[in-house]
């Protein structure tokens, strides 16, 4: 791989490459070259940031004149005691004799300690020293020894072209830093300092799972997130020497499991980016909060302070590693106040925003951005102004939530498919389909924003014809948020600028289709006489729901920018400068299946991607107009004034080297010869074929005329002055065409940076239009229905009365103050049934949100408003849909407020500030928590969070113990929601002795004061022994569970189910005096017993 054939053909190939602007720059151009066009130069300064932290740099600065009094000065002879010893001199650490090569990579090494190297040398990225020797196995790679005079040296490389592929491995599959280092050409003056070595090597960037810009390999349906957590350790070290003085024993707490509560409100401070869309955003949160953050935001990467390293038994470690999230641990010598962020933000933070930052917050974001600076070397920053979670409002989902609701990823293999997400997702881009991730993450809790997202909705499902229209046009557009922020990184190509131009053209045909559908429903007449108030909403929901999308489009200046962007790229010269690029990309690929074929074995072939033979392809005019040179250009000569003179003298050029190419043919009689250029002969004639040669000698016997480079069998090749001096004048023009592309290429590049603000505008409009959309189709295709919400927060229930749906509204007085869902449905289990040919059950839930006032009189037969209870207390055997129908409700409530149609006949919910579950069973051994304590933690963690707007799911509370102790926790679970939290729940139990403490306490909702009503579920059994689930909830107490059942149906041995029935019928028989002696006590529960039976 590195003898002096493959160093000749790759030194050459990435002689070709240069100067080339293609959309694969880190194949086809080294990117230090980019790197060095678009990067100024360092400015001097007092410091200069390493890998592992600051370095101070001591600059002389302006001379100056001190006076000083000579009685001042110490008089007498100088004794030598009294002079201080001096210090021993440093042993300075002799550096390997390595090659030049080899030691630029030691050096690169050192610098960045805790990184990969990759090292560009030629056509190939090498690994050197014990980095080979460890990841070269890891990525299937080769390890060879270079002998040097230092001795031998491990090394393995691959082909520049496969970066891509090994980045992956090693960033997203090992979870590794890499630094690349490219090639930098030396000035005169630097070979002389380097000995004539040809290049330098500087790393000029360092890429870690979290600081992903552009690579192939980043989710493009996820935001790639890098998060930083402050703590302030001073804080915590003068609040622990606060406590010394206490006399408390708590190493049983810091010992054992409870430890994480131990400093649960310890205030910490949060800064999270995502360098590849510029988003940025802080919260204040305590430790406690933490795990749930991190599930709804999921970085890929945590930031924390150096000084914590020390200190891996800090309670806060214990968080992290439930998801095992990547640490890193930088250096935070500089704090960066509010003021020092805005030279790396697209625009200057508001005042009035900036004194809500909190100082954690300020600090985790100053640790953040110079984490990002120094991974990013050098590249400059336009990132979102930053954003504070608490000013966005959202609905709080917790840690344990998103699991067991499985939003993201199913509980059982954490995979995507069977997810809700995956459940909804139609949308057609990126942006949408990250968007919606963030929506289904933090539903609103804004009833504004709700409505304007739902008539958004509601206009699509009525006008089919433009939403399909409107996903035709946003199928053309590009990942815009993506784009843009590579040019903010200054890293765009002319390919990212073709597709800005072809998103922003796609923007300006989706605002004509909605300007127009405004227009003509502002035309359409309105109905005299409505039907009721919640169709004359609808009816006027259409006219305005666009408005709010398109004040916020932003076109002028993004069009004349997409325009210049047309009239300057030539697409058919960048078509040809990629065949050009896989030509390249193919003679190396020869060379390394060559090197592999001589000097590997069987099983080093797999290193080398499958090769496709390609079809030749046509000569083109452009091949026809560059003859020998392949150079492509990528700009039109109309591009500028200076590009199409240069073009027209390029033209003049070729005429006068096709016309001396005829002389010469004419001269010599040869009718083969060709004027060429090579990087090692130069300008030369060549000749091929005997019978031209032969007239060539009977011209020139003695090779006089002609000075002979090359000669064989068949062919010749000569200089001749003509040409040579020819061919310079074409070199050199060529050369300056290219210099004023690279000038042209920079305007557009500033151009698009100058427009960051409005192009980062009009593709979030582009994203909320796609995930609109994807509600609409959503809905239509599995006939949703559109809930009806309201905040119970406020008086008046503004806004909240529209509905599409054609289902009559149960008549209660009060229905406004209701959660009602008639024939609600669970999505995803909903989806899996019908892919098997089955159907759902639908269940409704009727919920009330405020207690009881007061109880009917005797007089009435029936209470006013019908009493449904804030809490159900649902029984039932297993396996007949209980914990589905908890989920399902409460997926109900999160789709609601995502602003989706819900899977519903109707649907009439309160805004909920947060939804809470408490459902499946998990342990935690690496925290030493057994299934009960998680149980109990994520219990504690409800009760102490709930408010009355909020939602509880609570599952089989209690059962990780014995059923008497399990039934007194669940029952406490159960009355602290109702007479403490007061929100809305379902609680799902099979301990159906908690609906006689319910009924004895007076909690049942036919007792004064009451908010419980009990809900069941059922099997129907027939003569043979055959049974059926009955999925359908009804009011009422099912005591048999029906565990047998279940168990033959899983495969239990007959002879154990046999025994289990002995069991269980003994203890039946045991109990029968005491149930009957309870029945006459309670007759209310015996009634729903029968009704169970």
């Amino acid at each position: 791989m590195n003898g002096p054939a493959c160093r000749q053909l790759t030194s050459a190939l990435a002689r070709r490459a240069r100067g080339h602007i293609g959309r694969r720059a880190e194949q086809s151009i080294p990117f230090s070259r980019w790197y060095s066009l678009i990067s100024p130069s360092p400015a001097r300064g007092t410091g200069t940031k390493t890998a592992t932290g600051w370095r101070l740099q001591h600059v002389r600065g302006k001379k100056t004149k001190s006076s000083i009094k000579l009685e001042d000065l110490p008089q007498g002879a100088i004794r030598m005691n009294d002079l201080p010893p001096l210090p021993p001199p440093k042993e300075e650490e002799e550096e390997p004799a390595y090659p030049t090569v080899v030691l630029q990579a030691y050096r690169n090494m050192q610098k960045f300690e805790n990184c990969v190297l990759l090292t560009r040398v030629g056509g190939f990225y090498e690994l050197y020293l014990s980095q080979a020797e460890e990841y070269g196995p890891l990525l299937n790679l080769k390890v060879a020894q270079k002998k040097t005079s230092a001795g031998p040296v491990p090394m393995s490389g691959f082909p520049f072209f496969q970066l891509e592929r090994f980045l992956k491995t090693l960033v997203i599959d090992l979870n590794c830093y890499v630094a690349v280092a490219e090639e930098f050409p030396n000035d005169p003056g630097d070979k002389i300092k380097a000995n004539g070595l040809m290049h330098d090597r500087k790393v000029t960037r360092v890429i870690t799972p979290g600081t992903l810009i552009d690579e192939n390999f980043i989710d493009p349906y996820a935001n790639n997130y890098v998060m930083a957590v402050h703590v302030n350790h001073q804080q915590e070290a003068d609040a622990s020497d606060l406590d010394e003085p206490k006399t408390i024993d708590t190493s049983i707490i810091e010992s054992g499991p409870l430890a994480a509560l131990q400093a649960s409100d310890t205030p910490i401070g949060l800064a999270w980016i995502d360098i590849s869309t510029g988003q940025f955003y802080t919260q204040s949160t305590t430790v406690t909060s933490l795990g749930s953050i991190l599930s709804r935001v999921g970085p890929r990467e945590v930031v924390m302070d150096e000084v914590f390293e020390s200190q891996k038994d800090h309670h806060l470690f214990s968080v992290l590693a439930e998801d095992k999230h990547l640490i890193t641990f930088a250096p935070h010598a500089e704090q960066l106040p509010l003021s020092g962020w805005n030279p790396m933000l697209e625009s200057d933070i508001p005042e009035q925003a900036a004194s809500g930052f909190t100082p954690d917050e300020v600090q985790a974001g100053s640790l953040l951005l110079q984490y990002v600076r120094d991974r990013l070397q050098g590249l400059s920053m336009k990132l979102q102004p930053p954003l504070r979670y608490e000013n966005m409002s959202v609905m709080t989902i917790d840690k344990s939530t998103m699991r067991s609701l499985e939003i993201k990823q199913t509980i059982r293999d954490g995979v995507f498919r069977g997810s809700l997400l995956h459940a909804i997702r139609r949308t057609v881009t990126k942006g949408g389909a990250r968007l919606l991730n963030a929506w289904l993450s933090a539903p609103s809790t804004s009833l504004e924003t709700i409505k304007a997202r739902q008539d958004l909705v509601e206009y699509f499902i009525q006008h089919p014809d433009l939403c399909d229209q409107i996903v035709m046009l946003l199928r053309r557009s590009h990942d815009s948020q993506r784009l843009v922020q590579k040019f903010a990184l200054g890293r765009g190509d002319p390919d990212d600028l073709i597709s800005l131009a072809n998103t922003i053209g796609a923007t300006q045909d989706i605002v004509t289709l909605l300007e127009a559908a405004k227009e003509q429903d502002g035309n359409t007449p309105e109905p005299d006489t409505p039907s009721s108030n919640e169709e004359q909403d609808t009816s006027g929901s259409g006219t305005s729901c666009f408005a709010p999308l398109l004040s916020r489009i932003k076109l002028e200046e993004p069009a004349s920018l997409a325009d210049r962007i047309k009239n300057s790229i030539d697409e058919e010269g960048l078509v040809q400068q990629h065949r050009n690029e896989d030509n390249e990309a193919s003679q190396l690929m020869t060379l390394a299946e060559g090197v592999v074929a001589s000097e590997g074995g069987q099983g080093d072939a797999s290193i080398l991607p499958k090769s496709t033979k390609k079809k030749k392809q046509a000569t083109s005019i452009r091949d026809h107009y560059s003859g020998d040179d392949d150079t492509a250009f990528v700009m039109k000569p109309d591009a500028s004034k200076g590009l199409r003179s240069l073009h027209k003298k390029l033209a003049k050029l070729l005429e006068e080297k096709h016309a001396l190419g005829e002389s010469l043919r004419s001269r010599f009689g040869a009718a083969s010869l060709t004027l060429k250029w090579t990087p090692n002969l130069g300008h030369v004639c060549h000749v091929k074929g005997l019978k031209d040669l032969r007239k060539l000698a009977s011209i020139d016997p003695e090779n006089k005329a002609m000075s002979v480079v090359s000669s064989s069998r068949s062919t010749r090749a000569f200089h001749a002055p003509e040409w040579t001096a020819l061919g310079r004048r074409v070199h050199q023009t060529r050369f300056e065409v290219g210099v004023e592309e690279q000038r042209l290429f920079a305007d557009l590049r500033a151009l698009v940076v100058a427009n960051l603000v409005k192009l980062r505008r009009n593709a979030a409009v582009l994203d909320e239009l796609d995930v609109a959309a994807s509600f609409a189709r959503l809905a239509a295709e599995n006939a949703w229905a559109r809930p009806v919400l309201h905040d119970t927060s406020t008086t008046a229930p503004a806004g909240t009365t529209t509905t599409t749906t054609t289902t009559t509204t149960p008549a209660t007085p009060s229905a406004t103050s209701q959660h009602i869902v008639i024939g609600g449905r669970h999505p995803t289990v909903e989806a899996g049934l019908r892919e098997q040919g089955r159907s759902f059950t639908k269940n409704d839930c009727l919920l009330d949100t405020q207690p009881q006032q007061q109880p009917p009189t005797p007089s009435q037969t029936q209470p006013a408003t019908a009493q449904h209870g804030r809490l159900h207390l649902i029984t039932g055997p297993n396996m007949a849909g209980k914990s589905t129908y908890l989920r399902q409700n409460a997926l109900l409530v999160i789709l609601a407020q995502v602003g989706s149609w819900v899977p519903a006949t109707y649907a009439s919910l309160p805004v909920a500030d947060a939804v809470y579950s408490r459902v499946g069973s998990a342990d935690n051994l690496f925290a030493d928590q057994s299934t009960f304590m998680v149980e109990m933690l994520e219990t504690a963690a409800i009760l102490r969070a709930a408010t009355p707007r909020s939602f509880v799911i609570m599952d089989e509370i209690g059962r990780g113990t014995t059923p008497e102790d399990g039934s007194a926790v669940a029952f406490a679970a159960l009355h602290h929601l109702v007479a403490v939290n007061r929100c809305r729940a379902l609680f799902a139990t099979h301990y159906h002795t908690l609906a006689d403490l319910v009924a004895d306490r007076g909690m049942h909702v036919r007792q004064d004061q009451g908010s419980v009503e009990t809900y069941c579920t059922d099997v129907q059994e027939d003569d043979q022994g055959g049974f059926v689930y009955i999925h359908r909830l009804r009011k009422g107490v099912n005591r048999q569970s029906h565990a047998l059942k279940v168990a033959r149906l899983a495969g239990l041995p007959e002879a154990a189910i046999t025994v289990a029935k002995e069991v269980l019928e003994r203890n039946n028989a045991k109990n029968s005096h005491q149930n009957t002696k309870l029945q006459g006590d309670d007759t209310h529960t015996t009634e729903q017993s029968a009704d169970s039976g």
